[in-house]
């Protein structure tokens, strides 16, 4: 007999919050004990191409519960993703066309199965119960709800507050959200905390539409980018997408702090609560060094997204480029006219992004040629080929003729 217990230790794991536990208990212990599977939502509006680690903390958590029963709605926002969700906004998004939303649509479908496993997911579109509400649905819809109501929450309020604007169709966007649950008549919603109004409006509408159900929500933490500061985002720069190549996924891991490294094992990692504490204990105790535990979650999540060959290639071209100074396996070629002003060469093979920056890297001795540092920023390059390195990720081949 499955330790439900146990069980609920692991969902529990990095969670920020949890509404109706008992619930979540009881659909696990159901299905052990009867075979019955239970419905978990999660919606994600296209609004970008591309997923990254961030969005993978409440794919990973559906990805475990889906081994304990559940099934998962993945639902693809392409109505609502055309409203645009307001939660920590202020001021009213711009509309994405359809075409727009259904290519980005796409993009994360193909991405999503590279967690979850697709034998127990469904991928549903909300267009298909939104169409179908039509304006009376729409009217019954919004009267569920009160203005005032709406107000309170944050994001709203604070924009009322500053005499910003809100648009109607902004507060359609919580009640379609919730009404998504309704239609979908799923057993448990999980997002982030910053969705934690628009989740329990989908208990709420189940309630008030008599569904039978009303959902259990499970709310997972924003997760830190590499900074260690901000959440994970694209315009931050402090991001990993499922899709960057396995190199750049590896080295980008290993550059995180190790007080951050702890926190992507509680939320990123499919090692059980026990196995990370052992870990914590070892490098406590000097059995585990920091360095190699962070290499394990470096190669766990390459793995993932890439298999274990690419994972291993991956790990041997860091170790060669960082550990054993040897160059990488692929490097960019480019050709100048002798004599090459280094600081010129620098910007023209990509590695600087201006004249500016070339100097103060040579400047800072971050440059080297041939693996061998240099400070002289009046360098003329004579005909030959070169190894340029900037720091310890960026090189490029350059031919001088």
């Amino acid at each position: 007999m499955a330790d439900i217990a146990k069980i609920m230790q692991e969902i529990k794991r990095g969670v920020a919050e949890m509404i109706d536990e008992e619930r979540v208990f009881n659909l696990i212990k159901n299905f052990y004990e009867k075979g019955e599977n239970f419905y978990v939502k999660a919606g994600f509006d296209p609004t970008a191409p591309d997923l990254h680690l961030g969005h993978s903390v409440v794919l990973t958590k559906m990805a475990f519960l889906q081994k304990h029963g559940a099934i998962i709605q993945f639902l693809i926002g392409d109505f609502t993703g055309q409203i645009g969700d307001p939660s920590g906004k202020s001021a009213t998004r711009k509309k994405l066309d359809k075409e727009q939303v259904l290519k980005n649509a796409k993009t994360y479908e193909e991405q999503v199965f590279k967690i979850l496993d697709p034998e127990k997911t469904i991928i549903m579109f909300n267009s298909k119960w939104c169409n179908e509400l039509g304006a009376a649905g729409v009217i019954e819809l919004t009267s569920t709800f009160s203005v005032a109501r709406m107000l309170e929450r944050d994001d709203f309020e604070k924009r009322y507050k500053a005499g910003n604007s809100i648009s109607i169709s902004e507060f359609m966007y919580p009640l379609l959200q919730g009404y998504d649950s309704v239609a979908m008549k799923c057993d448990i919603e999980m997002g982030g905390t910053d969705q934690k109004f628009n989740l329990l409006m989908g208990r709420t509408l189940q309630r008030i539409y008599n569904t039978g159900k009303e959902q259990a929500v499970i709310m997972m933490p924003l997760l830190e980018g590499l900074d260690g500061v901000n959440k994970m985002s694209k315009s931050l720069g402090n991001y990993i997408g499922v899709t960057d190549a396995a190199n750049d996924m590896f080295a980008k891991t290993l550059s995180i702090s190790d007080e951050l490294m702890w926190r992507w094992y509680e939320l990123l990692s499919t090692k059980t609560s026990d196995e990370i504490s052992k870990l914590k204990e070892a490098v406590t105790n000097g059995t585990y060094h920091p360095k190699k535990a962070k290499e394990d979650l470096a190669f766990e999540i390459t793995q993932r997204y890439h298999g274990k060959d690419l994972a291993e290639l991956a790990l041997t071209e860091f170790n060669n480029i960082h550990a054993k100074n040897e160059l990488p396996t692929d490097i960019a070629e480019y050709e100048m006219n002798a004599p090459a002003w280094i600081v010129e060469a620098l910007a023209f093979c990509k590695l600087c992004p201006t004249n500016s920056q070339a100097r103060r890297d040579i400047s800072a001795n971050a440059v080297s040629i041939d693996q061998q540092k240099i400070n002289d920023e009046q360098l003329k390059l004579e005909a030959g080929e070169y190894v340029l390195q900037v720091g310890k990720k960026k090189f490029a081949r350059l031919k001088v003729k």
